[in-house]
């Protein structure tokens, strides 16, 4: 069995008295793709940013490649590109400046730059203002910025957020071309749809519990053709509808 780029063992997450995360424990190797889904307050960001190294476990261990962040804390960020839901851009910066300052900080070449903007189909604009640039752009440079220096593990927050239908396609092929190279990637969607075209491994969380997790043909065996869609409806409680024909919908 492949050696695995990213390993959570027992990590929980407790703020104050309340407990936020319960146990979570999974394994991910080279090229694999694993989606966190669940609704609101569900605990996804929180196991990001701790994989990220923003926040630290309360107990249970992270590790990237054997690194963990405790031991060695540049080793680990070495390993990760982070990609958040959203940021607060530097005003009057234009997108290349903006990219070619996070270049600086991790020594990445000009031409990598060019490359990364050509690849999320900001090249065009890179001279614009990132304050004119509507939420899809922003996400695009956001991911532009998670992907300068290739890192091992890719660490999306609700990527998809503000992309129009065009972008979803391309970020889907994105991931696609990420995961052949042997990127690792994680990340939380809302979009049960995204999940089934990109992840390989899906965890279903509620309140900050795992309630199901498994591939996506596990998921397409025990909830038929629906895969993703029935089985969030059953896990959180929602009714099936009855289509005029007899069928099945889920709303």
């Amino acid at each position: 069995m492949d050696k695995s780029v990213l390993s959570l063992k027992q990590v929980t997450k407790r703020i104050q008295k309340q407990q936020i995360i319960h146990s979570v424990n999974f394994n991910l190797s080279h090229g694999q793709a694993l989606a966190l889904c669940g609704g609101n307050g569900a605990g996804k960001s929180t196991i990001l940013r701790m994989i990220a190294g923003i926040l630290q476990p309360s107990s249970g261990s992270i590790e990237v490649n054997g690194v963990s962040w405790k031991q060695d804390r540049k080793g680990y960020a070495e390993q990760i590109g982070y990609m958040p839901d959203d940021y607060r851009f530097g005003q009057g910066l234009s997108a290349e400046e903006t990219l070619a300052f996070w270049g600086s900080l991790r020594k990445v070449s000009k031409d990598r730059l060019q490359e990364i903007l050509y690849m999320v189909g900001l090249y065009e604009v890179r001279m614009k203002s990132v304050s004119s640039f509507s939420k899809g752009m922003r996400q695009r440079l956001l991911f532009a910025q998670a992907l300068l220096t290739k890192p091992p593990l890719l660490i999306m927050d609700e990527p998809t957020n503000g992309l129009d239908p065009y972008w979803l396609e391309s970020f889907i092929a994105l991931v696609a071309s990420a995961k052949l190279a042997g990127h690792t990637i994680i990340f939380s969607t809302h979009q049960l749809e995204i999940a089934e075209a990109v992840a390989d491994h899906v965890i279903f969380l509620k309140e900050g519990r795992v309630m199901e997790e498994g591939t996506i043909s596990d998921f397409r065996q025990s909830y038929e053709s629906h895969g993703l869609q029935s089985a969030f409806h059953r896990l959180f409680g929602f009714p099936s509808y009855s289509q005029p024909n007899g069928g099945e919908f889920d709303e």
